[in-house]
């Protein structure tokens, strides 16, 4: 009997059955929560975070430089990779916009990581905006590089590596300036993680692998960049 020896791709299934089989009224729950805790919108609680709740990195900006700072992460870390994913559907290059196969994933990773490198040399190019920032934004685009090479051998959770990435940068928070306590916020990215993480496995979406590598890319991310950075 002949086989190919073309490697052929996997559709994800959930491990055991302790996430299947849910109620209706649990996998809408969870779906709310994959879309509001979508990977691109990790940035933009970041940088609200940084800039409107922690008291001392944008200490003396006005509130329109910070939401001027808002906006421009908004649009280059949400809605040019968003808007670059529906033209490649309405061209065809792609079959869904919930990116379900791993080849559908190529192009628009390698179009994010351009914008979010670009967002990172803006920063970097800016004296005036906090380091940390700058190094959160490197670690996006750090994350989203892992994500392309990793995506060749499997389906790799973007959800996870969002909030292993927004626990990154607490954690590199309560490193480098240990002073200013973020122990509540700390404590939400933990809870976040492991949240987002169940709401993707009860959908169907991921495997445990899946869903692991995909925090340890987040998390390792960021500390790389802070190593480089801060």
């Amino acid at each position: 009997m002949m086989t190919s020896n073309y490697p052929v791709e996997q559709k994800s299934t959930t491990n055991g059955n302790i996430y299947s089989d849910q109620p209706l009224l649990v996998r809408i729950i969870a779906h709310f929560f994959s879309f509001i805790f979508h990977p691109l919108f990790i940035p933009l609680y970041a940088t609200w975070y940084l800039a409107f709740v922690h008291p001392y990195y944008f200490v003396g900006f006005a509130p329109s430089i910070k939401l001027w700072v808002l906006l421009r992460v908004c649009l280059n870390m949400i809605f040019f990779p968003a808007l670059t994913v529906f033209l490649l559907k309405a061209i065809g290059f792609i079959d869904s916009i919930f990116l379900k196969t791993q080849k559908d994933r190529i192009i628009p990773i390698i179009a994010s990581n351009l914008f979010f490198f670009w967002m990172y040399l803006v920063f970097r190019n800016q004296q005036e905006i906090p380091t940390i920032l700058t190094s959160f934004t490197f670690g996006v685009f750090l994350a989203s590089s892992f994500a392309l090479l990793a995506n060749i051998y499997i389906r790799i959770s973007l959800h996870a590596i969002g909030v292993g990435g927004l626990l990154g940068l607490f954690l590199v928070i309560t490193y480098t300036n240990p002073a200013i306590p973020v122990t509540l916020p700390l404590m939400a990215s933990i809870l976040l993680t492991g949240l987002i993480c169940t709401s993707r496995m009860i959908v169907g979406k991921h495997t445990q692998a899946e869903i692991y590598f995909g925090i340890i890319i987040g998390l390792v991310s960021q500390i790389l960049a802070s190593w480089f950075l801060l």
